[in-house]
């Protein structure tokens, strides 16, 4: 056993002999791994014994371990589930991770609404409503959601539909408080026959739930039984000489038809529900591929990406994945088809079997249709996998050619590592804030993100705005670098996710979590732009060291504007004594020639202007718009804020029910400051106290001037 520390000796000898998960963690108090075992005792002292046993992976955890925390729990199952909270409440670095899999949408039918509907959502509830997912792609779901609308007419709208019909089971003798309230008209999807309009009680409740319920069969990929229903539904209208109804049902038998002729079909050995699993890695990810069959049929598929998993045995990302996966799946089948024996296998099927209600097989097989059948699926993953990296390096080439162009335009001794952007935002000089946005190598760092609100202007004067803004954002580096602490004036430049939590007060240190609407054009899409901050521990292994924003120097600086903008911005910096490089960039309108974007240069009179394809100029206005975007998001925040506020509430002993009493009676702030004492106190719940506070605060008519 390798010399350990006094502290984590102690520990390994206290360790108990019952099963339990155990978090292994850094000087910092970081969690870096989290595991479960049937022995603690055996388990975290294996850790321990001669390095050459231990994977890499292992090996370097080990080499960070600065104490052990555990829990101890009745069973190994009980050990799974509680591990797999904890891995996705920490996101440890060298546990197995699905990648952004809170985010996956779902397909919800709300059985718990009247009329229900079915919709696109990004969790998995136990509700009793029905989910399925998750998926991949949103697009496909929405697509999927779009087809169905056309082959089942449920309504999509999100009115409450408890007054379209008596409650389920009392329609002959409703309650005597319910009362029958229906739409004066129904909406266009009825009239393009995307609804059946129960709005207008054009439907029947009963009805209006066979199409539910055909729609859920259809999900199911339960295809043949929605056809026979609609079939026999089709024959009896046309009996009962409902044409028009028998009509719309044969539509509806055509259009399901027509999805069956285009979906791929693959019978597998068996008739019931499987779901068939293969991993493949590389590098620091894993991609698992996943095969739904319903009924002996193929009716969905999904990829999802993993992390984490260099160095991990195959048996241990798969368990990891089936973990992640079927905590937040809707369904669990009976049989799982996988390329590789998991890890605790036995505790898996376990768990599995309780989430089910029913037994769960794990097979591997070792020849025959499933076997031929786990490599086609993990053929797929092998592509997925290629698909992203080919990906990756585009966006990385594309990236890396934006920065080379900047530094050739501009003449900048290398491509510019940090870039900050700063934009200003107000209305007529009211509510007016700044904002600063940062991309590194090319990508934002919404972490870094800081907004500030504007304290020593009045009026419109967005120029002098952005001298206040980057005086202070620089005397905090000059604060940082001399070790002398910053004026309290200007403390309270706010972090994306502080000015929620304390109210926009003052610095935020981190934003995790923040989210940017920078993620189309040519830096990337949604799924390309990752906005998160990168966790300390992921950043140092990458080379990537967190540090201090405040502290870091940019190598580049854009102001939104022109000219006047780019002075103030040199005018900062040269009184401030920081040496960076500055451009401004504006918008301008040449008339019949077009609208060109101009980028201003401190030793060039003329502005400069790029190649409309040049990726250059791609970054430059993405990272302007995010700074617009930015701001304009904190002045909406600031001028709501404003907008509630009232003279009335600075005064001592008047509420909310007395302020609306005041304003009711009265009518305007400036009503009440001209009202003598007896006036005010005949408003009911004003007493004479309360009356002469009013009239001691704002009785003179100066505190109301800014509130009309």
């Amino acid at each position: 056993m390798p010399e350990l520390s006094e502290k984590l000796q102690a520990i390994l000898h206290s360790l108990p002999h019952t099963p339990g998960i155990y978090l292994h963690k850094d000087a910092d108090g970081h969690v870096l791994y989290v595991g479960k075992a049937t022995s603690l005792y055996a388990r975290v002292r294996s850790y321990f014994g001669d390095p050459a046993d231990l994977s890499p992976k292992n090996r370097a955890l080990v080499a960070k371990i600065a104490d052990i925390e555990f829990i101890v729990v009745g069973s190994e199952v009980e050990a799974l589930i509680l591990e797999n909270e904890y891995i996705k409440r920490y996101q440890p670095k060298y546990n197995v991770r699905l990648r952004d899999d809170k985010n996956y949408p779902y397909i919800k039918v709300s059985l718990t609404e009247d009329f229900p509907r079915i919709y696109r959502v990004r969790s998995f509830r136990r509700d009793g409503n029905r989910y399925f997912g998750p998926y991949t792609s949103s697009g496909a779901v929405d697509a999927t959601l779009d087809l169905m609308n056309k082959v089942f007419p449920y309504r999509t709208c999100r009115y409450d539909a408890s007054t379209w019909a008596p409650p389920r089971g009392q329609a002959e003798k409703p309650p005597p408080e319910w009362k029958l309230k229906l739409l004066p008209r129904p909406c266009t999807q009825y009239y393009i026959h995307r609804c059946n309009a129960p709005c207008v009680a054009n439907v029947t409740r009963e009805r209006y739930d066979a199409v539910i319920h055909q729609a859920i069969l259809f999900l199911e990929g339960k295809h043949e039984e929605v056809l026979e229903d609609l079939r026999r539904q089709m024959e009896e209208a046309a009996e009962h000489l409902e044409f028009e109804r028998a009509a719309a049902l044969r539509d509806r038998v055509r259009a399901v038809e027509q999805v069956l002729e285009k979906q791929k079909i693959i019978n597998t050995t068996g008739p019931g529900d499987q779901d068939v699993i293969a991993v493949v890695g590389a590098d620091d990810e894993s991609c698992a591929q996943a095969f739904f069959f319903r009924g002996g049929k193929l009716v969905g598929r999904e990829y999802f990406v993993l992390q984490g998993t260099r160095d991990a045995a195959p048996a241990e990302v798969m368990a990891s994945f089936l973990q992640q996966f079927y905590d937040a799946a809707p369904h669990i089948p009976a049989e799982v088809v996988l390329e590789h024996e998991p890890d605790d296998a036995e505790a898996l099927r376990q768990w599995l079997r309780q989430k089910r209600g029913g037994a769960v097989t794990f097979t591997v097989p070792q020849r025959g249709d499933k076997l031929r059948l786990v490599r086609m699926v993990a053929q797929n993953a092998r592509e997925v996998l290629e698909q992203q990296r080919i990906k990756w390096l585009s966006d990385s080439q594309k990236t890396a050619l934006a920065l080379d162009e900047l530094r050739e335009a501009l003449n900048l001794p290398t491509p510019p590592h940090r870039i900050e952007c700063y934009d200003i935002s107000n209305i007529q000089g009211t509510s007016a804030v700044g904002s600063m946005v940062v991309l590194e190598n090319g990508k934002p760092r919404p972490s870094d993100y800081r907004r500030f609100r504007i304290k020593t202007i009045e009026g419109q004067n967005d120029v002098a705005s952005l001298r206040e803004v980057l005086r202070r954002r620089f005397k905090r580096l000059l604060a940082r670098d001399t070790g002398l602490a910053p004026l309290e004036s200007d403390l309270d430049a706010v972090g994306v996710a502080d000015a929620e939590v304390a109210g926009m007060a003052r610095e935020g240190e981190g934003t995790e979590g923040a989210q940017s609407d920078m993620l189309t054009g040519e830096l990337g899409t949604e799924a390309d732009a990752e906005l998160v901050e990168i966790p300390p521990d992921e950043a140092e292994a990458s080379g990537d060291l967190v540090a201090d924003p405040w502290a870091q120097l940019p190598d580049l600086i854009i102001v939104d504007g022109g000219r006047p903008q780019l002075n103030a911005a040199m005018t900062v910096l040269a009184e401030l004594e920081v040496g960076v490089p500055a451009i401004g960039i504006a918008k301008e309108n040449h008339g019949s020639i077009g609208t060109y974007e101009e980028i201003y240069l401190v030793e060039q009179p003329e502005p400069l202007v790029l190649p409309r394809g040049s990726q250059g100029l791609y970054l430059v206005q993405r990272i302007r718009d995010e700074a617009h975007r930015f701001a304009i998001t904190y002045h909406r925040q600031v001028r709501t804020t404003r907008g509630f506020h009232s003279v009335l509430d600075d005064i001592p002993g008047i509420g909310p029910k007395r302020k609306k009493a005041l304003i009711r009676h009265f009518g305007s702030a400036r009503a009440i400051a001209a009202a003598t004492v007896e006036q005010l106190v005949a408003v009911d719940g004003m007493t004479r106290d309360a009356a002469e506070k009013v009239k001691e605060h704002i009785g003179n008519g100066r505190a109301i001037a800014s509130d009309d």
